[in-house]
């Protein structure tokens, strides 16, 4: 089918972030930050195998997000994508990668293949060039946006009435103060090159949602500071106080580090 366009959540949180995308032609993931036996193991619980992933998209260097990239690419022969400055930053930490599977990929620009167009944009964080993604299927639009301090109306107007979207909602501001880290770390996380809290997460959607939204998930959220019923509660709350229809208009679904969300059908 044309609009066969999926996606789920492999894993996502303050310790290992993987996304999975399936069109009738590609199916590519975003980030590898998990061992390469363990997303092995969450792609079978949707059925699905890393033979089949033919390209990987990175968003910034952080070791949740590339703790796999090096084993799947000389596993699986698939192509790496990734900005220069990223590229440089990771290359020690992923160890040989055959030159011909890496792929340049810089922020604010599109890439073709086939039936799938990405779209990468610059987000405000602590790494050498970070970015995240717009996937465009057959008039459909997956995006993803987290691993950012604040969200500007360029990245708005990128991913603005995405038919999904998968959102920051690292912490809980009040968790986070009385928490454990060390000032300099908490600090770190409340600037603008660090996470959004729950509240940020759901102030930004107030002004991406649209109404061909259908699914909004909430991604990597911190072990130590944020809890999922938490979470979900105060997005669900501040989007309701902004006249957003949740589980009617569209579903607020809840992400994990360790079980894949259902493959859905955008």
């Amino acid at each position: 089918m044309a609009n066969d366009f999926k996606v789920s959540m492999l894993a996502s949180g303050s310790k290992g972030n993987v996304t999975f995308i399936e069109t009738p032609q590609h199916n590519v993931l975003v980030d590898a930050g998990l061992s390469g036996k363990k997303i092995a193991g969450l792609m079978d619980q949707i059925g699905r195998s890393l033979t089949d992933v033919d390209a990987l998209f990175v968003t910034h260097e952080h070791s949740d997000h590339i703790a796999g990239v090096g084993v799947l690419a000389r596993k699986y022969g698939m192509d790496i994508y990734a900005n220069q400055k990223t590229w440089a930053a990771m290359q020690n930490k992923v160890g040989k990668i055959n030159p011909d599977q890496m792929q340049l990929f810089e922020p604010g620009r599109t890439k073709l293949m086939g039936d799938l167009d990405i779209e990468s944009f610059s987000v405000s964080h602590d790494a050498a060039d970070p970015q995240f993604y717009a996937f465009h299927h057959d008039n459909k639009t997956f995006a993803m946006l987290t691993d950012t301090g604040y969200v500007n109306d360029r990245t708005i107007g990128v991913i603005k009435n995405s038919d999904a979207i998968l959102m920051e909602a690292n912490h809980d501001y009040e968790m986070l103060r009385m928490g454990s880290y060390a000032w300099p770390l908490k600090q770190r996380i409340l600037s603008d090159q660090g996470h959004l809290s729950n509240e940020d997460g759901a102030l930004a959607l107030t002004q991406i949602l649209g109404n061909r939204t259908k699914h909004v998930y909430l991604g990597h959220l911190s072990q130590e500071n944020n809890q999922k019923p938490l979470a979900h509660l105060t997005v669900q709350s501040v989007l309701e106080e902004h006249d957003f229809g949740v589980d009617h208009d569209f579903g607020l679904l809840d992400t994990d580090p360790s079980v894949a969300t259902q493959l859905i059908q955008i």
